[in-house]
């Protein structure tokens, strides 16, 4: 019998004892040791990040991300041809003995979801290199994840966006219906790489460490074969490059006074929820002074106060568009006011225009059944995030985009019309080429109820 299959006694009753993920156990202890002494200054965490085992498990992390190569253009692919533990080993053995140098990340420009002529800066490191920041996100996390604060949701394990819009669902139910909306102009690049070392330096007084994290910020990017190293930022596309960023902006979140407004943050987008326009405006000048301070500055295109009103413009924010509305009287009452959200403009038009590389005519060689599994698989994901809305009517424009651009590939592809197109789709088996609905998954927020929908012991859904 193998100890992974031991059986132990408790409670006059035979269960299975299952050994504890060692990487997990790592954090675990870190994260209650930085959680029982807030002054603890970490000294010894270079041991833990080449660790056989740490590594392996950022292999698997930077593996199931599968991203494209750097500047070695070495892909994945490749990597386990050579041999996934060969590289680690030697990874693990240049990290111990202080020959670890990580290369230029490669510049790419990427289009902004949803927004047309307007780019992106992504920095894509070298294969190796993700597989140290992966292994260095992992022993860095718990760490400062014991110190964050419950205004902050992005990029945190257990929290999501859809934790932060229920915070604004539950805050307009109490009356803060003043918002202040901003997010950060150029986050990832303008954080100041001495002020960012300060912030982590809180922590971590490992030597080793510092001393790598500061070859990592360093490492610079490469465009147009030209090799540029700023005295700024943290490259955005890095696999610890968020983790940093909440490092930094922590000092925000803790220098912040409710006295200002409930802050709400998702990594560089914030939002103010407060009682009256006033304290709006206060909250609008504490954000650009914190921010000053940090060396940021708000988007000034993205900065603005919204009063949450029947009738009432609304904002945008995490992808879904807020508005205040009143519902249907019944038997001659008047309706309950209640803060709705559907997909905002912008993730439509990111819809629609993935959907339309998906249906594109340079995929014509390919089988119609192939392209609708492709669209299935983008229908599942986006309507995963926004089923939680009153979002029916976008959903259904949605699907009946996909379904007339899948109808005309098909066309193009026989060369046909575009009611031959659509004959195929009704006709065929699955129906649609089994392109999914989706009619019925709409889950409508609610204030003070929790947004996840969880069985409960008897099998059945509640929330």
């Amino acid at each position: 019998m193998s100890a992974g299959q031991a059986i132990t006694a408790a409670s006059g009753s035979r269960r299975l004892s299952v050994p504890r993920d060692p990487v997990r156990a790592l954090q675990h202890v870190l994260y209650r040791a930085a959680k029982a002494d807030p002054g603890r200054r970490f000294h010894a965490l270079m041991d833990k990040v080449y660790r056989r085992d740490v590594l392996q498990r950022a292999w698997v992390t930077v593996r199931a991300n599968n991203g494209a190569p750097g500047i070695d253009r070495t892909t994945l692919a490749e990597v386990e041809e050579y041999g996934i533990a060969r590289l680690l080993d030697e990874l693990a053995a240049e990290l111990r003995e202080g020959r670890y140098r990580p290369l230029p990340a490669r510049r790419v420009l990427i289009p902004k979801p949803g927004v047309r002529d307007e780019w992106r800066p992504l920095s894509i490191p070298a294969v190796r290199d993700r597989v140290v920041q992966a292994a260095l996100k992992i022993v860095f996390e718990p760490v400062f994840e014991a110190d964050m604060l419950d205004c902050s949701f992005g990029f945190r394990p257990r929290r999501s966006a859809h934790d932060a819009l229920q915070v604004l669902i539950d805050e307009q139910a109490k009356g803060r219906r003043w918002v202040v909306e901003t997010d950060i102009a150029s986050c990832f690049t303008a954080i100041p790489h001495d002020e960012l070392m300060r912030a982590v330096e809180e922590r971590v007084c490992d030597r080793t460490v510092l001393k790598l994290l500061r070859q990592i910020l360093r490492a610079g990017v490469m465009q147009d074969g030209q090799v540029r190293r700023e005295v700024t930022g943290s490259p955005q596309g890095g696999v610890i490059s968020p983790v940093l960023c909440n490092v930094y902006l922590h000092r925000l979140d803790r220098a912040w006074d409710e006295a200002d407004g409930v802050l709400v943050r998702y990594a560089d987008d914030l939002i103010a929820m407060c009682w009256s326009r006033s304290q709006a405006e206060r909250a609008l000048a504490r954000l650009t002074e914190l921010l000053a301070g940090l060396g940021l500055e708000p988007k000034a295109a993205k900065t603005r106060i919204v009063h949450l009103e029947v009738g009432g413009e609304g904002l945008d924010f995490l992808g879904f568009h807020h508005r205040l509305v009143r519902s249907r009287g019944v038997n001659g009452k008047r309706g309950f006011v209640f803060l709705a959200r559907w997909p905002a403009d912008k993730a439509m038009r990111h819809a629609r225009d993935r959907i339309r590389e998906i249906t594109d005519r340079s995929r014509l060689p390919r089988r119609p059944e192939a392209i609708a599994e492709d669209l299935n698989r983008f229908l599942r994901g986006w309507a995963a995030y926004f089923k939680y809305g009153h979002s029916a009517e976008r959903l259904s424009k949605i699907r009946r985009f996909a379904q007339w651009r899948l109808a005309r590939f098909v066309s193009k592809k026989h060369r046909r019309s575009a009611k031959f197109g659509w004959w195929v789709m009704s006709n065929a088996r699955p129906i649609d080429l089994g392109l999914i609905s989706l009619y019925g998954i709409v889950v409508a927020p609610r204030a003070g109820k929790p947004w996840r929908v969880r069985p409960n012991a008897g099998g059945e859904r509640r929330r």
